[in-house]
Formats: structure tokens, sequence, C-alpha cells
């Protein structure tokens, strides 16, 4: 009898998921070195990915991790991401000053000890190994403190965490007497994602989770408007030193709220009007819930930490530095390659590479938009006026960059990843490019695609 009871405890033991395990570590430095220590490992609810998608074949992040054995040397997991940290180290501030940022990596606990090792993409786009630690599941110092006990609700699913992308909404800056708004927000914003292709098609390869984390004031801190909350994942405006871009800094923080549910990636959603929100590979994304052009800030952000991918304007001020050389990009959807091979297979044969488009009188349009802009922050005018003003150039630009006969074929258009001249997008407009209704251009459409099939069976 005690034999058998071994067995089926072995047996459970084995047809369970494996516990989700997260590296916590400090990565610091500046523009020309980067240092890594370790936090601490701690164990976190059940696993939620796919058996079988344990290795990362999309080849998307400036880093990626690998979780191999140490008796055989099989890589057991690996995934590509970038950080904060990645964006920093290309500002002006990185050139005369040190930082460090808290981060994460989660991978399925491992039978055994495993070493985790942190690569980088060097000039040539391979990527470096740059850090190592070995991880022993046995270690007693590991963290196994449960996760928090928090609401968590389902706004949407469809099937078991390990047969869906797992989408983890979370609210920041809604009080207790505003959680309402806040479910009506998480539900909107769903509904909003999965009215735009890809995404539309593959709705039931999803699930959507959302956890309620009541706030003690209302808002998130905007500190250029002299605006100061401690919300509760501590999200904020004028990150790198862009007033639009919204982001935490607080990732352990982030981490240990986000643990109570099951979660592939992350959107934060602020509460609040003023334009703003943000988007990272394989960290989180982030969207103003109030804003006339919510809808667009939330899918345009969620492509960037989905798949990847790369903003595909070059007229709005940004904190990075341009990269020298025009290096080959590893997002998706930019290329320095005027012939654009990455995409050739979308391309007709009749399409003139590089592309032709009125980019002049595009350019001539934008100038007169952004100094606009600027005046309207200057003057700290009410929200509404931006709204309007975002409103007129997008009427102004969908019908120029419609136009026949490249309006809405694939090629190589000129103008891309902040850049007028050296980079190349693949369609004249997209969500990716400008605010008009246009969706995800059909190599965006791919890329995402190539995302969901790493989370979700085929169907």
């Amino acid at each position: 009898m005690a034999r058998l009871l071994a067995f089926l405890a072995a047996a459970v033991a084995l047809a369970a998921p494996p516990r989700a395990m997260r590296l916590d570590y400090f990565h610091t430095g500046n523009a020309v070195e980067e240092r890594f220590a370790l936090d601490g490992v701690t164990v976190e609810g059940p696993w939620p990915g796919a058996p079988g998608r344990e290795i990362d074949d999309t080849n998307l992040g400036k880093y990626c991790f690998e979780v191999v054995d140490r008796k055989t040397n099989r890589v057991l997991y690996s995934r590509g991401f970038a950080r904060i940290y990645g964006e920093w180290e290309t500002t002006g501030e990185a050139k005369q000053a040190h930082r460090t940022f808290h981060e994460s990596v989660r991978f399925p606990e491992p039978a055994a000890a495993v070493q985790v090792t942190v690569k980088k993409r060097d000039r040539d786009n391979a990527f470096r190994e740059i850090w190592s630690v070995l991880v022993d599941p046995k270690d007693p110092a590991m963290d196994r403190t449960p996760p928090p006990d928090l609401n968590v609700w389902a706004v949407m699913k469809n099937g078991e965490p390990s047969e869906k992308v797992d989408l983890l909404l979370l609210g920041d800056g809604y009080t207790a007497a505003e959680m309402d708004k806040w479910r009506k927000d998480a539900r909107r914003l769903t509904e909003t994602l999965f009215a735009v292709s890809p995404f539309r098609e593959r709705r039931r390869d999803f699930n959507v989770w959302a956890i309620d984390t009541p706030a003690g004031q209302s808002g998130v801190s905007r500190p250029s408007d002299g605006v100061w909350r401690r919300s509760p994942l501590r999200a904020a405006y004028d990150a790198l030193g862009s007033e639009r871009y919204v982001l935490t800094l607080d990732n352990k923080r982030l981490r240990e709220i986000a643990s109570a549910a099951p979660y592939d990636f992350i959107e934060i959603v602020v509460n609040g009007r003023k334009y703003g929100g943000g988007g990272i590979h394989n960290l989180y994304a982030t969207v103003a819930a109030d804003n006339a052009w919510t809808p667009y800030i939330f899918v345009h952000e969620l492509g960037h930490h989905f798949a990847g991918l790369a903003d595909e304007y070059y007229t709005s001020e940004v904190a990075y530095s341009p990269a020298a050389g025009r290096p080959e990009p590893w997002e998706p959807n930019v290329t320095a390659d005027p012939q654009a091979a990455r995409w050739r297979d979308l391309i007709r044969p009749d399409t003139k590479l590089p592309t032709p488009w009125p980019k002049e009188a595009f350019e001539t349009r934008q100038r007169e938009i952004q100094s606009r802009r600027r005046a309207i922050r200057a003057l700290g005018r009410p929200e509404e006026e931006m709204e309007a003003l975002f409103a007129e150039e997008s009427a102004q630009t969908a019908p120029l960059l419609a136009a026949p006969p490249h309006g809405r074929v694939v090629g190589a258009f000129e103008g891309a990843m902040y850049e007028a001249r050296g980079y190349y997008r693949a369609q004249s407009d997209c969500i990716m490019f400008t605010r008009n209704p246009v969706g995800f251009c059909a190599v965006c459409r791919r890329a995402i695609g190539r995302v969901i099939a790493l989370y979700a069976p085929a169907r």
C-alpha cells in the first residue's frame, strides 16, 4: 500500500505543471559598460507556459537569456527581451553617469541545478554572453513565500493558462471608490485589442486576467506637471526625460503584484487622461486610460511589448541617441536594407524599391504639427487641445499616406525608427507609424502571429 501511495504521489507530481521561477538582479552601468549582480530567486505560482514551447525561435530582443541544465548542457528554456536599461544606455545621461535598474527573468522551475545566462547583441546582431549565474532549486535561501493575496479575476478566459497566451492587466492610480471604473476600463481595453487584426482572428488563443490594486489617491505621478502620487505600481510619466513616456522603475514591486496571477505579458493601465504610454519587449506596456487616443496608444504600445515592434515614426522628439552606422535592427518591422530582404516575400514584383511615398509633403505637415504640440505642452493647455491637434493631424495624413500607387502595398518606405534617412518601414502607413485608423501593416501582423505561435498551440 505504501508503495502504491508513493507511486501515485510521484505520478501526480509529474502531471502537475511546474512552478514559475523568477530570478531578480541588478543591472548597472553607463553608455560603455554594464554589470550585473544577483538580487534573489523567487518561486511563484504555477508556470503558465505551454509544454513544448520552451525555446524561443523568434530572434527578438536586444537581450536574451537561456536556462541550461548543468549536467547535460541542454537548453531548457530561452526568451528574447528588452529592458529599460537597454533604452537608457542610449541617452545623453548614460554618457555622463551610472545608473542601476532592477530586472527579472522568469522560467519554469527546473528539477535540478541550472545555469542562467544573459546575452546581448553585438554590433553584428549576434548574441554574446554578458552574465551567468547558477540557480539551484534546492537552495534553502530561495524565496518560496506564497504570492500576495490579491483579487485576481478573468476579463476573458478561453482555456487553461498553459494552452493560451495570458495577458495580465494591472491598474495603477485607481482608488477603492474607482474599482468599478477600473473594471470597466479593463473590459473596454480588452475589446479594443481584439478588434484589431491579427488579435481579432486569434481571440480564442488568449486569456486576459486582471488584478485589483486600490490606490490611496487617484492617478499617477506626472513630474513635469508637478503631480506626485504614491500609486501601487509607481507608474509615472516623464520616463527617460520624455513627458509622454509612462514607465514604472519599481520592477520588484511590479513582479510581486503580478505573481498573484498567471501571465505571459503585462499591461499597466494608468488612471488618467494625459496622453501617454510605453512598451518594452517582454517587460510590460503602459497606457493612459481616459485619453481620446487611448485605443491607439494601447494597441501601439502592446505591439512593442508583445512582438518587439519598433517605432516607425521619426518626426516626434525622443530621448534616444541615433544608432551609429545604421546597423540592421533586430525589430522585425524596420530595416536598413532599401531592398527589404527580410520581408521580400510580401512585396509584389512590380513594386519599386525603395518605394516612393509623399515624404516631403508629410514632413512639411509634421513640422507644423510638432511645433504646435510643443506649444500646447509648454503653455500647459488643456488635454482636449492636444487631442484635437492629433485629430487634425490624422485627417491630413491618412489620405496622404493612403494615396495610390503605393499607399496600400508592401515595399521599403524610407523613414522609420526615429530616423528620416537610412531606415525603412514596410508600408506607407501603420499603427506603428501614425495614429491613423489603419491597424498593423502586413509585416507587423506576421510578427505578432509568430509570437502568438510561441505561446498558444496551433489550431
